[in-house]
């Protein structure tokens, strides 16, 4: 899985989580939309932006679960103190998964906690499930070394809670957790995981951190909706662009998926002034690798570089600002 540069600019795209999931999520509707004719507008409208809205909960929900999965530290503590015979180790143990400053900066963070419950990830937890993980974790050699450090830093802090999300990741009970509320959560996998990484890295947090995977209104309509709008308006008119490009390959034989991309890049070319053209071809060829065949990559790159090289000399690209073009 791949995510998007972190060092380009677009007036369309706020956010890595936002720019990934909607070029997806307009993807997904236009595969269904092949599969589906009887499907209108304003339905793929509504299932763009609750798809959307989806993987911003999804990242919510999986932060609030690295939070209370941490938590169970203390109830570690609390019957590891209570043994009428406790072990030097069970003397030695200190809940520092949970006390430590990071993770502390989200248990008492009011504005984070609203939104857990605004989405109700706070809702109907297994807390045998939370403390089954917590027990698996425990007896990694990441978080036994972790609680021998006689003085554990900041950035030690952040290493665990990093191993405890990608152990997480791991473990079949997360996974369903997960499934239960989130049925196609696969399809957003990468963008949340980069998210949550992101967060854990900059702990501990304050201010309105969420709001950096928050889907703007800007991104939401003005790239999203847009793309899907005028990939479906177009249709024929960007086929006919793509059409001769398809050198040896037969235009029915290409994969529609690779043929659904190759429209919705081709758009964004055409009608996204903002978005350099490095950034759309570079997308597309990644998007491809994760859902698409395996040969469709370098497919879908060629197809590419051969239009964009065609219609730039046709003028055709008009990009604002400098360097969006190279």
């Amino acid at each position: 899985h791949t995510r998007l540069p972190s060092d380009w600019s677009s007036d369309v795209c706020s956010s890595d989580l936002d720019c990934r999931s909607v070029r997806v999520k307009v993807m997904q509707l236009l595969y269904m939309l092949n599969r589906d004719e009887q499907l209108n507008f304003p339905e793929l409208v509504k299932e763009y932006n609750d798809g959307i809205w989806n993987t911003y909960e999804l990242y919510i929900f999986h932060l609030f679960l690295v939070l209370k999965v941490a938590q169970q530290a203390e109830k570690d503590a609390a019957n590891r103190a209570a043994k009428l015979l406790p072990t030097e180790e069970d003397k030695q143990f200190k809940p520092v998964l949970y006390t430590n400053s990071c993770i502390q900066s989200l248990a008492n963070h009011i504005d984070f906690l609203n939104i857990v419950s605004k989405y109700k990830a706070n809702e109907n937890l297994d807390e045998d499930y939370l403390r089954k993980l917590y027990q698996a974790f425990n007896d990694t050699p990441e978080y036994q070394a972790y609680l021998a450090l006689p003085e554990a830093t900041e950035e030690d802090h952040r290493k665990i809670l990093l191993e405890l999300y990608r152990f997480l990741n791991t473990q079949d009970l997360f996974l369903e957790m997960t499934e239960d509320r989130y049925t196609n959560w696969q399809d957003d996998e990468s963008l949340v995981v980069g998210a949550i990484k992101k967060t854990v890295k900059a702990m501990p947090q304050s201010g309105a951190f969420y709001q950096e995977f928050e889907p703007s209104d800007e991104t939401v309509r003005e790239f999203g909706e847009q793309l899907l709008r005028k990939t479906c308006q177009e249709d024929q008119e960007l086929f006919a662009l793509i059409d001769p490009m398809l050198k040896n390959w037969d235009a029915e034989r290409v994969a529609v998926l690779d043929m659904i991309l190759l429209k919705m890049a081709l758009c964004e070319l055409l009608h996204f002034p903002t978005i350099p053209t490095k950034v759309t071809l570079n997308e597309y060829v990644e998007i491809s690798k994760v859902y698409s065949t395996e040969k469709s990559k370098d497919f879908i790159n060629g197809i590419l570089d051969r239009l964009m090289k065609k219609l730039l000399k046709e003028e055709r690209i008009v990009k604002e600002g400098r360097g969006l073009i190279e």
